[in-house]
Protein backbone atom coordinates (compact mmCIF):
# COMPACT_ATOMS: atom_id res chain seq x y z
CA UNK A 1 0.00 0.00 0.00
CA UNK A 2 2.88 2.23 0.78
CA UNK A 3 4.47 2.54 -2.95
CA UNK A 4 0.55 2.98 -4.22
CA UNK A 5 0.03 5.56 -1.65
CA UNK A 6 3.45 7.58 -2.51
CA UNK A 7 2.47 6.89 -6.48
CA UNK A 8 -0.18 8.53 -6.14
CA UNK A 9 0.38 11.54 -3.79
CA UNK A 10 3.35 12.13 -6.04
CA UNK A 11 0.63 12.44 -9.47
CA UNK A 12 -1.33 14.78 -7.26
CA UNK A 13 1.02 17.01 -7.10
CA UNK A 14 2.45 16.71 -10.19
CA UNK A 15 -1.43 17.28 -11.91
CA UNK A 16 -1.36 20.32 -9.47
CA UNK A 17 1.97 21.70 -11.34
CA UNK A 18 0.19 20.66 -14.86
CA UNK A 19 -2.85 22.73 -14.09
CA UNK A 20 -0.57 25.89 -14.29
CA UNK A 21 -0.24 25.45 -17.78
CA UNK A 22 -4.11 25.87 -18.65
CA UNK A 23 -3.62 29.49 -17.93
CA UNK A 24 -0.82 29.49 -20.61
CA UNK A 25 -1.54 27.35 -23.01
CA UNK A 26 -2.68 28.88 -26.50
CA UNK A 27 -6.02 28.20 -28.41
CA UNK A 28 -4.50 25.67 -30.28
CA UNK A 29 -2.36 23.29 -27.62
CA UNK A 30 -5.31 24.01 -24.67
CA UNK A 31 -7.46 21.18 -25.54
CA UNK A 32 -4.60 18.87 -25.32
CA UNK A 33 -3.71 20.30 -21.75
CA UNK A 34 -7.39 19.95 -20.40
CA UNK A 35 -7.33 15.93 -22.16
CA UNK A 36 -3.93 15.17 -20.43
CA UNK A 37 -4.97 16.40 -17.07
CA UNK A 38 -8.39 14.87 -16.96
CA UNK A 39 -6.50 11.38 -17.90
CA UNK A 40 -4.24 12.13 -15.22
CA UNK A 41 -6.83 12.53 -12.66
CA UNK A 42 -8.61 9.45 -13.97
CA UNK A 43 -5.66 7.78 -12.88
CA UNK A 44 -5.13 9.01 -9.58
CA UNK A 45 -9.16 7.89 -8.97
CA UNK A 46 -8.28 4.42 -10.18
CA UNK A 47 -5.25 4.02 -7.63
CA UNK A 48 -7.74 5.88 -4.80
CA UNK A 49 -9.96 2.68 -4.95
CA UNK A 50 -7.39 0.32 -4.80
CA UNK A 51 -5.88 2.28 -1.81
CA UNK A 52 -9.34 2.26 -0.35
CA UNK A 53 -9.39 -1.86 -0.19
CA UNK A 54 -6.00 -1.95 0.42
CA UNK A 55 -6.52 0.37 3.37
CA UNK A 56 -9.13 -1.76 4.67
CA UNK A 57 -6.94 -4.82 5.17
CA UNK A 58 -4.56 -3.14 6.94
CA UNK A 59 -4.07 -4.09 10.48
CA UNK A 60 -6.67 -2.78 13.01
CA UNK A 61 -3.85 -0.27 14.78
CA UNK A 62 -3.26 1.27 11.47
CA UNK A 63 -6.23 1.26 9.38
CA UNK A 64 -7.46 4.51 10.97
CA UNK A 65 -4.60 6.32 9.76
CA UNK A 66 -4.48 4.32 6.82
CA UNK A 67 -7.84 5.91 5.73
CA UNK A 68 -7.72 9.00 6.87
CA UNK A 69 -4.45 9.47 4.39
CA UNK A 70 -6.63 8.06 1.44
CA UNK A 71 -9.72 10.27 2.36
CA UNK A 72 -6.96 13.45 2.35
CA UNK A 73 -5.76 12.11 -1.53
CA UNK A 74 -9.31 11.94 -2.39
CA UNK A 75 -10.26 15.28 -0.98
CA UNK A 76 -6.94 16.45 -2.97
CA UNK A 77 -8.27 15.32 -6.30
CA UNK A 78 -11.92 16.12 -5.81
CA UNK A 79 -10.16 19.91 -5.66
CA UNK A 80 -8.40 19.11 -8.67
CA UNK A 81 -11.38 17.97 -11.17
CA UNK A 82 -13.45 20.96 -9.84
CA UNK A 83 -10.43 23.55 -10.60
CA UNK A 84 -10.27 21.83 -14.05
CA UNK A 85 -14.33 21.71 -14.91
CA UNK A 86 -13.94 25.49 -13.65
CA UNK A 87 -11.27 26.39 -15.99
CA UNK A 88 -13.67 24.58 -19.06
CA UNK A 89 -16.54 26.74 -18.09
CA UNK A 90 -14.34 30.00 -18.51
CA UNK A 91 -12.59 28.96 -21.12
CA UNK A 92 -15.87 27.72 -23.42
CA UNK A 93 -17.90 31.12 -21.93
CA UNK A 94 -14.86 32.88 -23.31
CA UNK A 95 -14.86 31.33 -26.90
CA UNK A 96 -18.80 31.89 -26.95
CA UNK A 97 -18.15 35.56 -26.52
CA UNK A 98 -15.43 36.06 -28.90
CA UNK A 99 -17.46 34.31 -31.48
CA UNK A 100 -20.36 36.55 -30.53
CA UNK A 101 -18.50 39.59 -30.98
CA UNK A 102 -17.08 38.73 -34.20
CA UNK A 103 -20.26 37.71 -35.90
CA UNK A 104 -21.06 41.48 -34.33
CA UNK A 105 -18.50 43.03 -36.36
CA UNK A 106 -19.12 41.00 -39.42
CA UNK A 107 -22.86 41.55 -39.37
CA UNK A 108 -24.02 43.56 -42.54
CA UNK A 109 -26.59 45.55 -42.37
CA UNK A 110 -29.45 45.82 -45.27
CA UNK A 111 -31.59 48.58 -46.27
CA UNK A 112 -35.37 47.78 -46.72
CA UNK A 113 -37.12 49.20 -49.81
CA UNK A 114 -39.26 52.24 -47.44
CA UNK A 115 -35.91 53.55 -45.66
CA UNK A 116 -32.54 53.40 -45.20
CA UNK A 117 -32.82 52.86 -41.26
CA UNK A 118 -30.34 50.35 -39.15
CA UNK A 119 -31.98 47.37 -37.53
CA UNK A 120 -30.93 49.22 -34.11
CA UNK A 121 -33.46 47.30 -31.88
CA UNK A 122 -31.58 44.38 -32.83
CA UNK A 123 -28.14 45.29 -32.41
CA UNK A 124 -29.14 47.07 -28.96
CA UNK A 125 -30.68 43.48 -28.15
CA UNK A 126 -27.61 41.57 -29.40
CA UNK A 127 -25.50 44.50 -27.28
CA UNK A 128 -27.25 44.22 -24.25
CA UNK A 129 -27.26 40.53 -24.68
CA UNK A 130 -23.33 40.38 -24.51
CA UNK A 131 -23.33 42.91 -21.51
CA UNK A 132 -25.96 40.26 -19.62
CA UNK A 133 -23.17 37.58 -20.99
CA UNK A 134 -19.87 39.73 -19.34
CA UNK A 135 -21.98 40.38 -15.95
CA UNK A 136 -22.64 36.53 -15.60
CA UNK A 137 -19.23 35.82 -16.11
CA UNK A 138 -17.82 38.16 -13.61
CA UNK A 139 -20.34 36.20 -11.38
CA UNK A 140 -19.21 32.93 -12.27
CA UNK A 141 -15.72 33.87 -11.28
CA UNK A 142 -16.85 35.31 -7.71
CA UNK A 143 -18.52 31.96 -7.56
CA UNK A 144 -15.27 30.23 -8.31
CA UNK A 145 -13.09 31.80 -5.94
CA UNK A 146 -15.86 31.22 -3.19
CA UNK A 147 -15.60 27.86 -4.10
CA UNK A 148 -12.16 27.47 -3.86
CA UNK A 149 -11.82 29.67 -1.12
CA UNK A 150 -14.58 27.20 0.81
CA UNK A 151 -12.29 23.96 -0.47
CA UNK A 152 -9.28 25.82 1.55
CA UNK A 153 -11.29 25.97 4.13
CA UNK A 154 -12.56 22.46 4.24
CA UNK A 155 -9.01 21.37 3.67
CA UNK A 156 -7.69 22.75 6.02
CA UNK A 157 -10.94 21.85 8.43
CA UNK A 158 -10.17 18.17 7.62
CA UNK A 159 -6.52 18.49 8.64
CA UNK A 160 -6.82 19.55 11.91
CA UNK A 161 -9.49 17.56 12.59
CA UNK A 162 -6.97 14.82 11.35
CA UNK A 163 -4.67 15.65 14.01
CA UNK A 164 -7.41 15.45 16.34
CA UNK A 165 -8.10 12.43 16.04
CA UNK A 166 -4.01 11.06 16.05
CA UNK A 167 -3.68 12.98 19.59
CA UNK A 168 -6.98 11.21 20.79
CA UNK A 169 -5.96 7.91 19.77
CA UNK A 170 -2.77 8.38 21.95
CA UNK A 171 -4.46 9.38 24.52
CA UNK A 172 -6.81 6.47 24.82
CA UNK A 173 -3.72 4.36 24.41
CA UNK A 174 -2.01 6.48 27.43
CA UNK A 175 -5.96 6.27 29.28
CA UNK A 176 -6.11 2.37 29.31
CA UNK A 177 -2.86 2.13 30.53
CA UNK A 178 -3.42 4.34 33.77
CA UNK A 179 -7.05 2.95 34.34
CA UNK A 180 -4.94 -0.69 34.27
CA UNK A 181 -2.80 0.80 37.26
CA UNK A 182 -5.86 2.06 38.96
CA UNK A 183 -7.98 -1.31 39.01
CA UNK A 184 -4.58 -2.91 40.27
CA UNK A 185 -3.84 -0.54 43.47
CA UNK A 186 -7.78 -0.10 44.12
CA UNK A 187 -7.25 -4.19 44.29
CA UNK A 188 -4.49 -3.54 46.50
CA UNK A 189 -5.53 -1.72 48.72
CA UNK A 190 -9.23 -3.47 49.26
CA UNK A 191 -6.94 -6.16 50.19
CA UNK A 192 -5.28 -4.67 52.79
CA UNK A 193 -8.12 -3.04 54.09
CA UNK A 194 -10.10 -6.19 54.23
CA UNK A 195 -6.63 -7.71 55.81
CA UNK A 196 -6.36 -5.03 58.41
CA UNK A 197 -9.91 -5.84 59.78
CA UNK A 198 -10.10 -9.03 59.82
CA UNK A 199 -6.15 -8.62 62.05
CA UNK A 200 -7.74 -6.26 64.09
CA UNK A 201 -10.89 -8.28 64.89
CA UNK A 202 -9.00 -11.12 65.81
CA UNK A 203 -6.79 -9.01 67.64
CA UNK A 204 -9.90 -7.79 69.71
CA UNK A 205 -11.45 -11.32 70.20
CA UNK A 206 -7.92 -12.26 72.00
CA UNK A 207 -8.14 -9.36 74.46
CA UNK A 208 -11.59 -9.79 75.25
CA UNK A 209 -11.27 -13.12 75.76
CA UNK A 210 -8.10 -13.32 77.69
CA UNK A 211 -7.67 -10.39 79.20
CA UNK A 212 -11.00 -10.03 80.48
Amino acid sequence: MEALYHQTNKQVHEVQSHMGRLETSDKQSVHLVENETQARIDQIFSNLERLEILSSKEPPNKRQNAKLRVDQLKYDVQHLQTALRNFQHRRYTHEQQEREREELMTRTYTTNDSATTIPMDETLQFNSSLHDAHRGMDELLGSGTSILEGLRDQRRTLKGAQKKILDVANMLGLSNTVMRLIEKRAFQDKAIMIGGMVITCVLMFLVVKYLT
